[in-house]
């Protein structure tokens, strides 16, 4: 059974390398969730912290860091991170966000 402290399957994040500013303030709202590389911009890293590189690579947000990722998403300068439901993949934060 999963706990509040693992990641579920509702949501799933992305980042759009190429509308990246390396702003940097996802890193400091989820920094479990999101962390810069050597080429300054931000990648969504996986439960198991690696940096997933391929461009659009998806990964769970977390319950518990769901508000942090949404709130990325809204206040990105670059308008590049993405929330989208997994049911469905309707994107519920981001640039695309209806």
């Amino acid at each position: 059974m999963l706990s509040a402290e693992t990641v579920t399957d509702e949501l799933q994040v992305w980042v759009d390398q190429d509308l990246c500013t390396g702003d940097g303030l996802c890193v400091q709202y989820a920094p479990e969730v999101f962390e810069f590389d050597i080429d300054g911009l931000a990648y969504v890293k996986d439960p198991a912290g690696e940096l997933r590189q391929s461009p659009g690579a998806r990964v769970g947000v977390p319950a518990r860091l769901r508000l942090e990722v949404i709130d990325s998403a809204k206040e990105c300068p670059g308008d590049c991170i993405h929330v989208v439901r997994s049911a469905d993949d309707v994107e519920v934060a981001g640039p695309d966000a209806g």
